[in-house]
């Protein structure tokens, strides 16, 4: 039961994460900032999430899992409660930072703690269970907290993930056990893991990956408003990309298994990247007849996109198993990395062109992803990586 705690506060977080893309214009209005300037609070969680979270890792590695996940998740839920009271954008963008360290620090806690809770022959699953609360949040908890925001003001949906975050918190403290091992890798080990030129190149195509996306996400209501969906539609078109990243996961894994991690990671590569590329091509050339169209890109761009990902999470963890956790977060920072450049490119896209250009900007990050991945895949077998200890 308490994996299902695990698994809430995950969806609380990813919920969070996600559902800013759909009130951005809004925040904008009420604060009387520009939408790029707006965008920035994607791009301070995100940076804040890449390099906070690897730190408070090994800070907090000799203090009990259950205490850490407590100090992880009031972290979360105060930033979320001084983003309801936020009087400019300064504090709103202060809040989401302060988020972003909870966020950071609870995830992969709870994904260790998820494996030692659970039997040996349940671990597997009590890791799925966990992540699925991400994808979950995607398919409900973005288009459900964009309602909310667009029927109570945007405050409304940082006062609901609150709420979703400090019932997570009461069942983790009620439900999880003292003395959980700690297992947390050192610094050191991090970083030798890091240096090694296969994770090295994973990396950096997650990166260009994340970056790709988020270029486009960040600002995902910007174009549709222009197209005329109104809150109600932009929800919609929510639900379908969180619908299609859902349907995308599984079959990553699924072809990740039949056709193998290269493959499979090249096929969703190059799915999102047409699909982005489509997307300002459908704004530029159907401008008045392309709200259907958009909807078609926008599930392509999510099931391609995310089936691509458990691919690459499978090729990372064949590098060398006893590397693969040191080497899985370092993969969540360089994601979250890629996300906090993907909204400053796509601020600066919005400030200097058009919302029609953010797909093929995008999507050019997502090529160079794919050209990196057939490289390191024509390179050959990955060697081993060889850590201390």
């Amino acid at each position: 039961m308490s994996v299902f705690w695990l698994a809430l506060a995950a969806f609380a977080i990813g919920t969070e994460s996600f559902v800013i893309a759909g009130l951005l214009p809004t925040i904008a209005t009420d604060l009387g900032i520009s939408v790029p300037a707006a965008g920035q609070l994607v791009t301070a969680y995100a940076l804040t999430y890449a390099v906070g979270s690897p730190i408070l890792a090994v800070t907090m590695n000799n203090i009990d899992r259950r205490t850490v996940l407590a100090l992880a998740l009031s972290t979360f839920i105060a930033g979320n409660l001084f983003a309801v009271v936020a009087s400019g954008y300064a504090l709103l963008l202060a809040s989401r930072m302060l988020m972003a360290l909870g966020a950071g620090l609870c995830m992969p806690t709870a994904l260790a703690v998820s494996v030692a809770v659970a039997s040996p022959e349940r671990r597997g699953r009590a890791v799925a269970l966990v992540t699925s609360g991400l994808t979950v949040a995607t398919v409900v908890g973005v288009p459900l907290g964009n309602l909310v925001g667009s029927l109570l003001g945007w405050r409304a949906t940082f006062a609901m993930v609150a709420v979703l975050g400090a019932v997570a918190l009461a069942g983790l403290l009620l439900g999880l056990p003292r003395g959980l091992p700690r297992n947390t890798a050192t610094l050191a080990e991090r970083l030798a893991v890091a240096r090694h030129s296969n994770v090295l190149a994973a990396l950096v195509i997650t990166i260009l990956w994340a970056l790709g996306g988020f270029t486009v996400f960040t600002y995902f209501a910007v174009p549709l408003r222009g197209l005329g969906f109104d809150a109600s539609q932009i929800s919609l078109a929510l639900l379908v990309f969180g619908g299609a990243a859902a349907i995308g996961n599984m079959l990553g894994g699924i072809l990740a298994d039949r056709l193998g991690t290269l493959m499979t990671a090249a096929l969703g590569l190059t799915g999102m990247a047409s699909a982005l590329i489509l997307h300002s091509l459908v704004l530029k050339l159907m401008p008045g007849q392309a709200h259907y169209a958009v909807l078609g890109v926008i599930f392509l761009w999510g099931i391609s996109g995310w089936a691509f990902y458990p691919a690459q999470i499978a090729s990372i963890i064949r590098i060398e198993p006893q590397a693969s956790m040191i080497a899985l977060s370092l993969n969540a920072s360089a994601m979250y990395l890629g996300f906090a450049i993907g909204g400053a490119l796509g601020g600066a896209v919005l400030a200097g062109w058009s919302p029609a250009d953010l797909g093929w900007v995008g999507g050019s990050s997502v090529s160079a992803a794919l050209i990196v991945h057939l490289a390191r895949g024509w390179q050959g077998r990955p060697k081993p990586v060889k850590i201390a200890g």
